[in-house]
């Protein structure tokens, strides 16, 4: 591979190990959080996670603001609740907790809470005007690799386009992985969420953005992910598993920041916006149709047959394997692919893609 300028930074730093999350109160004090906004979706407050967080944290002498009103596709007007609660708690700093939701949604509130204005104005990058507050990253799925990227996917609350709004003020200082919080991750986000991390590994492989680095950190994400996702499927308790699917999402995550996505985030966001597909379900019907529409022996590296490989996995996870299966109109494909030509991650893909490429896409998916 021919050497291609970039700059990359790692402006997070990694907490890894099971358990770890009883580190909190004091990674809390030593960036000086006082008055912390705690985003937790409502499963982690039904598992305990959130409470047990508040208890480590109060007990460090930090006030606890708890915010939970959003679901797994957070929007502006969640956002916006988001703020304020936020500023009714006077807080000074900011912990996601749980999947790539909370963690979006964290970020998403930091900016609005710090710079003012609405969601809408930092779509794209670098569009924060002051400094964001200090924030911790604990994810608590097996997948989305929010706590390594300064991005936060967000829905528009009138249009349900999802915007991404990226800063490099937007990284959390630091990410907790603690396979242990992610033992209770149900079923359904166990597979969902470990098939989009292991699409993050395949994209970030081979976009017009890959470099020297992006290429070291998809690697590593692929020889984790592919080995230990079926594990997980299969033994969902195994904390091995857990905690190798974890790290290799961070390596996912860290191969986003440095070289984007593709093709396949493009054509499946579309389907979350119009149809409320589930996110990782959208990426498993799209993505073994990209990697065989891209036709790059670069993908050999990864498996000899990568897109049989990709569609097993699916299938062996109880992802939908078509559109069709998904209950996605036929008749609704063309203005998908307008949609999907649309999306910022679809320029990024090695293969030029416009709205006929998506439509071939779609098609070959039904």
């Amino acid at each position: 591979m021919s050497l291609a300028p970039f700059d990359f930074t790692l402006r997070t730093r990694l907490v890894s190990g099971p358990g770890s999350l009883s580190q909190i109160g004091e990674l809390a004090r030593q960036l000086d959080f006082r008055r912390t906004l705690l985003v937790a979706d409502t499963g982690l407050l039904k598992a305990g996670h959130s409470g047990r967080a508040t208890a480590l944290l109060e007990a460090s002498g930090i006030a606890v603001t708890p915010f939970h009103d959003f679901d797994e596709n957070p929007d502006t007007s969640m956002v916006e609740q988001g703020r304020l609660v936020a500023a009714a708690g006077q807080v000074d700093s900011i912990i996601g907790l749980g999947g790539g939701s909370s963690l979006d949604c964290a970020k998403a509130i930091n900016f609005v809470h710090c710079c003012g204005g609405a969601m809408r104005d930092y779509r794209g990058h670098n569009k924060a005007t002051h400094p964001l507050l200090p924030m911790i990253g604990i994810p608590c799925t097996t997948g989305t690799g929010s706590e390594a990227q300064t991005y936060a996917l967000i829905s528009d609350s009138e249009t349900h386009v999802k915007m991404a709004c990226g800063d490099d003020k937007a990284a959390f200082r630091i990410a907790l992985l603690d396979p242990e919080l992610a033992i209770s991750q149900p079923a359904t986000v166990r597979a969902t969420a470990g098939y989009d991390a292991i699409s993050h590994a395949v994209e970030t492989f081979v976009t017009t953005k890959r470099n020297a680095t992006s290429d070291a950190f998809s690697r590593q994400a692929w020889r984790m992910l592919s080995p230990a996702f079926p594990k997980l499927i299969n033994h969902p308790e195994d904390i091995d598993s857990v905690a190798q699917m974890q790290l290799g999402a961070w390596f996912a995550g860290c191969a986003i920041e440095a070289s984007m996505l593709g093709a396949t985030h493009a054509t499946a966001n579309p389907l979350t916006a119009r149809y409320g597909t589930t996110h990782g379900s959208a990426i498993a019907i799209m993505l073994p149709h990209v990697v065989q529409w891209n036709g790059l022996r670069q993908y050999h590296e990864l498996s000899p047959n990568l897109p049989a490989m990709l569609s097993d996995l699916a299938a062996m996870a109880g992802l939908p394997g078509s559109l069709e299966e998904a209950n996605i109109p036929l008749h609704d494909l063309s203005q998908l692919a307008e949609a999907a030509a649309q999306q910022w991650t679809g320029r990024f893909n090695p293969r030029p893609f416009d709205a006929a490429g998506a439509l071939e896409l779609y098609q070959c998916a039904y």
